[in-house]
């Protein structure tokens, strides 16, 4: 079988709690990697960055950021769609008033400025928690679309209130914009994510992410062994606020380059985001981008599928098809298994091994 354990011994702790302790694991991810920089930005077409590609890490890192709020802390949220909207205008704002300042330092004040309302909404889940809590975050999004569309400042005083794509360089190369190249465009947005996803995956393997798992599973218990439930549930908030700021802004800055304050609806962002971290897998940060691409692909899938097949079928039906197929899955996921794919993923892996005597 591929997974032959024997001989890779673990003579220390740090080579016991490494990203990657088994070796084909490791040679997998390099490899997943290097297909990931090489094969989009030699072969890959416009088509493939702006409905695959763009979509899945944008709102990936979105779905990253509420799974480290919902999976890993507990702390139930139909925000998401507020705090994209604060990162994609905070990074316009900045932008347009700091049109020399490197985008990179642009995308983590977006997200520290998320992060900020984040431990502002957050501050209610110290006396509340479950549907009072999805109720308090989901009025707090509201709050947010109203202050957007009452503000002309945020939007530099566009009538619609539109905020859209500045051209901008990095390090001398252009990588946003309608003119910027779409593989510049998406070696950004991988490098962005991938920083991001490394460190969310060792700080939730840390006492951090520990102290979630304690509140997540039972904060009662957590709080009498010492771990302090004020720092654990705003942490949470800030650091999946960062998150889902940070992706809000690269999805809107390189994927949809114009958008309004209606593009931030709960029924177009905070909903289709946990249905991602719900099919993907809660508490898996594998899941979180598992669960953006089964979204993602799927109505892609979708649209393609019936006219291969020769049906032809209205762009509405097909709509309503992918609603009934997302509400089908999730009550199937629910069921059967509550873990998701990231779990059927974990499954998959168990049968590759020579158990329980690998050799």
């Amino acid at each position: 079988m591929i997974y032959r354990e024997t001989g890779q011994y673990k003579a220390t702790y740090g080579a016991d709690q490494q990203l990657f302790p088994i070796v084909q694991d490791r040679y997998f991810f390099f490899a997943f990697m290097a297909f990931l920089v090489i094969y989009p930005v030699f072969f890959g077409s416009d088509y493939l960055f702006q409905v695959v590609l763009y979509p899945v890490l944008g709102l990936g890192l979105c779905a990253l950021g509420l799974n480290i709020l919902t999976g890993y802390c507990g702390q139930i949220s139909l925000g998401t769609g507020g705090f994209m909207a604060i990162g994609a205008y905070s990074f316009f704002k900045i932008t347009t008033i700091f049109p020399d300042l490197n985008i990179l330092i642009i995308f983590i004040f977006a997200g520290l400025i998320s992060a900020l309302f984040g431990i502002l909404i957050g501050l209610p889940s110290l006396r509340i928690k479950g549907f009072y809590l999805a109720v308090t975050t989901l009025a707090a999004q509201f709050f947010v679309e109203w202050c957007i569309n009452r503000s002309d400042w945020l939007s530099n005083y566009s009538p619609s209130h539109t905020i859209g794509a500045p051209p901008r360089e990095l390090f001398g190369f252009l990588v946003m914009g309608p003119e910027a190249p779409g593989s510049a465009k998406y070696l950004v947005m991988l490098f962005i994510v991938a920083v991001m996803t490394l460190f969310a995956r060792n700080l939730v393997r840390g006492r951090i992410g520990r102290s979630w798992m304690a509140i997540r599973d039972m904060d009662i218990a957590a709080e009498l062994i010492g771990i302090r439930p004020l720092f654990t549930k705003l942490s949470a908030f800030a650091i999946g606020s960062f998150y889902i700021g940070v992706g809000g802004a690269m999805h809107v800055m390189f994927n949809l380059e114009n958008v309004d304050p209606e593009a931030f609806e709960i029924f177009s962002t905070s909903f289709p985001i946990l249905f991602m971290i719900m099919i993907g897998g809660l508490g898996s940060i594998l899941g979180a981008y598992m669960g953006a691409a089964f979204i993602v692909l799927l109505p892609v899938l979708l649209r393609n599928a019936f006219p291969f097949l020769g049906i032809d079928i209205a762009s509405h039906v097909i709509q309503h098809i992918e609603f009934m197929l997302f509400g089908g899955l999730i009550v199937f996921f629910l069921i059967v298994e509550p873990a998701g794919l990231a779990r059927l993923w974990q499954i998959l892996k168990e049968k590759l091994r020579q158990w329980p005597f690998p050799y």
